[in-house]
């Protein structure tokens, strides 16, 4: 029997922290500004390893322009993988961060972009950067998640299992147009916490512990990759697909297990790499 307490959507607080004028303070930017700090501060404490070549006063532009690249690319890639049509009623949505709506795989792609112009500019070795920012960045993600659950995001796929609460109608409405009332008569799975757990602890401890001893060059970048693409696969089973896209291949993928399976590939072909190499990370000074 499922408790009582569970059965609706337990929102917590409202998505808006507070408002001055016409300028909304939102939960979910928030979010954004915590997971800069965390990677902040964690890539302070990763500095402090000599191995790594990475002296303090580069943690800032390293994960500055990572996160600048994140965010340009994570909505870019959003507007591209699953906005499509309500960019092209109103260009302008793009541009509605607060609101919610970044894609993970877009934002990765335009962290590459920026960690790469970083490597250039000071001769460094693009993968011993990405070898030391990717242990930074699991917690950050698991915060856009959080974000995720305040503004009733992502709903998951109906379940009758004791996981399952009931969602409100404004937040299924597109994906459930017969919610008219207050709330859904079904049940369906919290996935942006079960994303939450996976990315921002599962993938952050994982990461980071094998991170703590010196590796090859790409070998932590690889294991991100790999670990992130399984776990995001794995949750993808709990959330239902966004009702622009559904599902995919075989009718049976979402936009998400596809956009991973060549991230797999990727950490996989990092990894041999790695093994074949006998670099250490840590960018060359």
């Amino acid at each position: 029997m499922r408790l009582r307490l569970l059965l609706n959507y337990p929102s917590l607080v409202d998505s808006i922290i507070f408002s001055v004028g016409p300028v909304d303070v939102h939960w979910y930017g928030l979010m954004y500004v915590a997971g800069f700090v965390v990677c902040y501060g964690l890539g302070i404490l990763r500095s402090k390893r000599t191995d790594l070549g990475v002296v303090q006063s580069d943690v800032y532009d390293i994960v500055f322009y990572g996160l600048i690249g994140a965010v340009v690319g994570g909505r870019i890639g959003y507007t591209l993988f699953y906005g499509t049509e309500l960019f092209m009623a109103n260009p302008l949505w793009a541009f509605k961060i607060w609101e919610g709506g970044m894609s993970f795989h877009g934002g990765m792609l335009g962290a590459l972009v920026a960690l790469w112009l970083v490597a250039v500019r000071r001769s460094w070795h693009v993968l011993n950067v990405t070898d030391f920012v990717a242990p930074l960045v699991p917690i950050g993600l698991g915060l856009g998640r959080i974000g995720n659950y305040i503004n009733v995001e992502l709903p998951g796929r109906v379940t009758e299992s004791g996981l399952g609460v009931h969602f409100p109608c404004w937040a299924v409405n597109e994906i459930n147009p017969l919610c008219v009332i207050e709330w859904e008569t079904h049940t369906r799975h919290l996935s942006s916490l079960y994303q939450a757990f996976a990315e921002g602890v599962v993938l952050f401890l994982v990461v980071w512990f094998f991170s703590s001893k010196p590796r090859s060059r790409g070998a932590v970048s690889g294991l991100f990759l790999i670990t992130y693409g399984l776990l995001r696969i794995a949750t993808e089973l709990f959330r239902q697909p966004d009702p622009s896209i559904g599902f995919l291949a075989f009718d049976a993928l979402t936009m998400g297990q596809l956009l991973s399976a060549p991230m797999i590939l990727a950490g996989v072909l990092l990894w041999h790499l790695g093994s074949h190499d006998g670099n250490q990370a840590g960018p060359p000074r």
